[in-house]
C-alpha cells in the first residue's frame, strides 16, 4: 500500500512541510479527505481518483474537493463518489454544495452522467473502497467524525483524523490482525493545552498518553500539525524520545 501526504502549503514556490490542509492519497485511486486535492494532486492522479473517503466536514479536509469536481466536470466518465457519515453529507449538501457557497453537483450531470454521488457508511462498519477495505470508528472531536482501519491483500494501516483522547480507535488497532503503521494527529504545542481541549485536538503530552492504549509494535507517524507551531510540536515530540514515534513527511510516497 502506497500512502502520501499532498502538500498544501507552500513557501514561495516550494512545497512546505506545513500542512494547513489533509488529504492522503492510496495507491493513486483511493483520496482519504480533500483539503488539498484539487492543488496538489498530480495529472495521474486527477484521472484515477474517483472515490474520496471524508473524516469529517471541517473546512481543512474539504476545501478542495468541490474544486476538484469543478476541474473534472466536463471530463468525467463516472461520478466521483464521496464515502463518508451521514451527518457529514448532510454538512456538506448544507453548507458547501448548496447552490450558494458552490454548485450542488449532486444535481447535475455532464454528457456521461451523474457527476456526483455519495456512499455513507455507519459507524464500526466495514465496506470496500477500489481494492480496500475500510472500518470506520468514532473519535474523539467537535463535529461527528471517524478514524479508519485501511487494508488492503498486504497490509493495514490506521488513520486516526482528528481527535482528542479517544478509546474506541485504539480497541479497533488493538483487535486487528496486525497493523503496518498508525497516522495519529498531534495539532497544538503542550502549553495551547486548552485551545487543544476545546477544538478536541492532541499535544505532545495526551498524544503520549493515548499511545498508552496502543497494544501494537508498529510505527506511528504524526501528522496534522498546525503550521504556525509546528516547530513546537515537534521540539516536544522529540523531548519525549518516543522510539516507535516519527513525523509523517509531507510529499513522501510511504510503502507499507
Amino acid at each position: 500500500m502506497r500512502v502520501q501526504l499532498l502538500p498544501s502549503t507552500f513557501d514561495g514556490f516550494e512545497a512546505s512541510q506545513r500542512q494547513h490542509l489533509t488529504c492522503f492519497v492510496i495507491d493513486d485511486l483511493v483520496a482519504i479527505d480533500a483539503g488539498s486535492l484539487a492543488m496538489s494532486a498530480s495529472p495521474e492522479q486527477q484521472r484515477s481518483i474517483r472515490d474520496i473517503v471524508l473524516t469529517h466536514a471541517h473546512l481543512d479536509h474539504v476545501a478542495g474537493l468541490p474544486l476538484f469536481i469543478d476541474d473534472l466536470f466536463s471530463s468525467l466518465t463516472e461520478p466521483v463518489t464521496i464515502h463518508a457519515g451521514q451527518a457529514v453529507i448532510e454538512t456538506l449538501e448544507r453548507d458547501i454544495f448548496n447552490w450558494s457557497v458552490y454548485p450542488r453537483f449532486s444535481e447535475l450531470s455532464n454528457g456521461n452522467g451523474p457527476v456526483l454521488r455519495y456512499e455513507s457508511f455507519g459507524q464500526a462498519e466495514e465496506f470496500t473502497v477500489k481494492h480496500l477495505t475500510l472500518r470506520a470508528v468514532e473519535v474523539n472531536h467537535r463535529v461527528p467524525a471517524n478514524g479508519f482501519l485501511i487494508s488492503d491483500t498486504n497490509s493495514t494501516i490506521a488513520f486516526s483524523g482528528d481527535t482528542s483522547g479517544t478509546d474506541g480507535f485504539w480497541k479497533l488497532i488493538n483487535s486487528a490482525e496486525k497493523v503496518s503503521a498508525i497516522l495519529l494527529e498531534c495539532a497544538f504545542p503542550d502549553e495551547l493545552e486548552d485551545l487543544a481541549d476545546v477544538s478536541h485536538h492532541l499535544t505532545p503530552k495526551r498524544m503520549g498518553l493515548e499511545l498508552e492504549k496502543c497494544e501494537r509494535d508498529c510505527p506511528v507517524f504524526v501528522v496534522n500539525i498546525k503550521p504556525m507551531y509546528r516547530s513546537k510540536v515537534l521540539a516536544q515530540i522529540e523531548e519525549m524520545k518516543l522510539e516507535q514515534v516519527e513525523i509523517l513527511e509531507v510529499g513522501k510516497v510511504y510503502e507499507w
